[in-house]
């Protein structure tokens, strides 16, 4: 499908089939945002895959009545790494010398820039930062979901802390940042007959 077509066809679903996405499906999508973008390659997020309809109905009344938390094929919560620091470096390190097959003298410098640049930022900035790095794989996952046709809604309406506890993040260290429903709609979803609301190229475009 062409990139601009499977945009079109792209919208924040109301209500999901009963289908099920298939285990390949939903794997090429969750490897698909593992492959994106974040600041110096770092990735400080995790992403949680949940299938069980018990711990969906058990996030259910913390998600703001949001219906699609348990309608939907699966679920995936971004939850981000509450401990930014030098660990977070030393991990990307350790894949970057077993990757690529250098030194670490190689790479020596740059880690030291890392640590002094996360460094520099209060502990709630680099909680920002962090959140920061899921949004840009979510969109990565929502983009690569419409190139297959996989329908989606991307939500941040629910209790976070809750969330948390729920699905026992704190002791992993981690905090949930955003989830996103993945399915097929319903064929009783009209939202997917309505025409995509955007602002014109040319409102937001600038350019110098």
């Amino acid at each position: 499908m062409d990139i601009h077509a499977a945009l079109d066809w792209r919208y924040a679903v109301r209500e999901f089939s009963p289908e099920k996405l298939s285990t390949q499906a939903v794997e090429t999508l969750i490897d698909a945002a593992r492959k994106s973008a974040s600041s110096y390659g770092l990735q400080p997020y995790k992403m949680i895959i949940i299938e069980s309809g018990a711990v969906r109905r058990d996030l259910l009344p913390h998600s703001f009545g949001q219906e699609k938390v348990l309608g939907c094929s699966h679920l995936v919560v971004f939850a981000v790494d509450n401990r930014v620091g030098d660990q977070t470096v030393d991990r990307y390190v350790e894949q970057y010398l077993k990757v690529r097959r250098v030194p670490f003298e190689d790479i020596a410098g740059y880690a030291g820039h890392m640590k002094q640049a996360l460094a520099s930022k209060s502990s709630a900035e680099k909680r920002e930062w962090a959140h920061q790095q899921a949004y840009i794989a979510l969109g990565t996952l929502l983009t690569a979901a419409a190139a297959l046709q996989i329908d989606s809604c991307p939500m941040t309406g629910f209790d976070r802390q809750a969330y948390d506890q729920v699905l026992g993040l704190s002791e992993r260290g981690l905090e949930t940042s955003s989830i996103v429903a993945l399915g097929h709609r319903s064929a009783r979803d009209h939202s997917a007959a309505m025409a995509k609301v955007r602002f014109e190229y040319e409102d937001v475009v600038i350019r110098m």
